[in-house]
């Protein structure tokens, strides 16, 4: 009789849930009924209202039960666990829940299906075939694959990924250098990290992709300090992929080289900023550097430099393995490829979902959502972290992709999603964007570094109805200057949601 195989998700969010404990319960509960299970520790599917989310492989596939307590697991045994059972938590096949058989996933096609460190995993899947593509091309043609594919960056700036490569590429050196931006510190984003956490080869690839196209040899993954399962997954996929000869002085016989290394932030926000995390990177403080030269042109230690975050290069094995016309085929306009929001807030089904560019706000905020935990009615939805807008109920019908969103005044950043119900108060949000600012500033700008802690100031005097006209003038002013004099987007865009609370929800400021 083979033996079971049974997964339970290693990433943060479900070991938070408790998965450490499910897993520990589930062995327990097979060996005391004689039963042999193999228990394989995947990555999560994104589903986090189900988490911890129980997998078994079946005759009829994989079918899942969730969301699962150590306590759940004596009555599920009795039922007919591992396998199929009549429980409360079943929830059938996966390929049948429709929160997840309704998204288009690309980057995150094997999130939550494969053990995140076994290459075979990978493999079976379709891992490395981007970068067997890539090894038979020069560095012109993948380059012109990714231009073609229209893939933007993923990071906030949505700059074309293929223009950056070009300039690295078209830059004369000896040496150059990938660096992946994975210190992804906005407020209800988790992208990154549940990609580096469920599928850490797909970035080994990506990377190893993007130094074959520029002329690369070596490349720098700077990862948030607060990942830590991340790291841990990280660094033992390196170590593999190296063992296995996909990365190193000889790719798979190729001839081509490329060699990583993981190294971890200092904490601070500001280094999500990509010349404040190169001189980071370089062991200097996080300090904003001026523009020109750009990193393409002259980045870490001052050679020429691809900087992109995780998500764009995780596309980049996609688009080399399928092609760019294949890529470009989701999405609409000038946003293609698949839009990937994370959920977060006050949302009933928080997780992560991946769609093609051109849903709008509401399928994702009440359809994938199921709108509020509280169950009250929805009043503000922040797009784009932190530093991103503040939309009314009347903007639910938005489509979320770049140009739309910035006629609507946002931004689509990072892509997470950050919603509030009708209890919050919108000057305190207000109050929160400067506050944030001024907290996480690196200091080098004035703009940034006063304008926010006057902002703070200014703010509470609106709240407190001191000579409101008067300081609500004084907030456009200091609006107005942190705009146009910030170095980078930390002070330039705080303005952004302390505007659009003032604008959709004047009341909360007494106006």
């Amino acid at each position: 009789m083979s033996r079971l195989k049974v997964f339970v998700p290693r990433d943060a969010t479900a070991c938070a849930l408790g998965a450490d404990a499910v897993a520990e319960s589930i062995i327990e509960g097979a060996r005391g009924r004689g039963l042999e299970i193999d228990l394989v520790r995947n990555g999560s599917r994104g589903a986090f209202w189900l988490e911890p989310m129980v997998e078994v492989e079946t005759e009829i596939g994989r079918i899942a039960f969730g969301p699962v307590a150590p306590a759940d697991l004596p009555g599920m045994f009795e039922a007919g666990f591992p396998g199929p059972a009549d429980h409360a938590l079943a929830l059938g096949a996966v390929d049948s829940i429709d929160w997840l058989a309704s998204q288009q996933r690309l980057t995150f096609l094997r999130a939550g299906w494969i053990d995140p460190v076994s290459l075979d995993d990978y493999r079976s899947m379709g891992g490395f075939k981007g970068l067997d593509r890539a090894l038979k091309m020069s560095a012109q043609e993948i380059v012109d694959e990714v231009k073609e594919s229209g893939l933007r960056g993923r990071g906030g700036a949505a700059f074309p990924t293929g223009i950056k490569w070009q300039t690295v590429l078209d830059t004369p050196s000896e040496q150059k250098y990938i660096v992946c931006n994975a210190d992804e510190g906005d407020s209800g984003t988790f992208a990154d990290r549940l990609l580096m956490e469920a599928d850490p080869y797909q970035l080994v690839e990506g990377m190893t992709i993007a130094g074959l196209a520029v002329g690369a040899d070596e490349g720098y993954i700077y990862l948030r300090s607060e990942y830590p399962h991340a790291r841990a997954v990280l660094t033992e996929a390196i170590s593999r992929a190296e063992q296995a000869g996909w990365l190193g002085d000889n790719i798979r016989g190729s001839g081509r080289k490329f060699s990583m290394e993981l190294r971890i932030g200092a904490g601070a926000y500001i280094c999500g900023e990509e010349t404040s995390l190169l001189d980071s990177l370089e062991g200097k403080r996080g300090l904003i550097r001026f523009k020109p030269p750009l990193p393409a042109i002259e980045g870490l230690l001052g050679k020429p430099t691809v900087v992109n975050n995780v998500l764009s290069l995780g596309a980049v094995s996609t688009i080399l393995e399928k092609g760019a016309d294949y890529y470009r085929d989701f999405g609409t306009g000038r946003s293609r490829g698949t839009l990937t929001v994370q959920l977060a807030g006050n949302i009933r089904h928080g997780g992560l979902v991946e769609v093609p560019f051109g849903a709008t706000l509401r399928e994702l905020v009440e359809g994938y959502g199921g709108g509020t935990a509280s169950g009250k009615p929805i009043r503000a939805i922040q797009v784009g972290g932190p530093l991103g807008a503040y939309l009314p109920v009347s903007q639910l019908d938005v489509t979320l992709n770049y140009g739309a969103l910035a006629e609507a005044g946002g931004m689509l950043g990072h892509g997470g999603i950050v919603v509030f119900d009708d209890t919050v108060d919108m000057a305190q949000q207000a109050r929160f964007a400067m506050e944030f600012c001024a907290v996480e500033s690196c200091g080098k700008c004035t703009p940034c570094r006063v304008g926010s802690v006057r902002g703070v100031e200014v703010i509470d005097r609106i709240v407190a109805n001191e000579d409101r006209e008067f300081n609500l003038r004084v907030l456009d002013d200091l609006c107005d200057t942190m705009d146009k004099g910030s170095l980078c987007a930390m002070g330039g865009l705080t303005p952004m949601p302390v505007r659009s609370a003032l604008k959709h929800f004047p009341g909360d400021f007494g106006v």
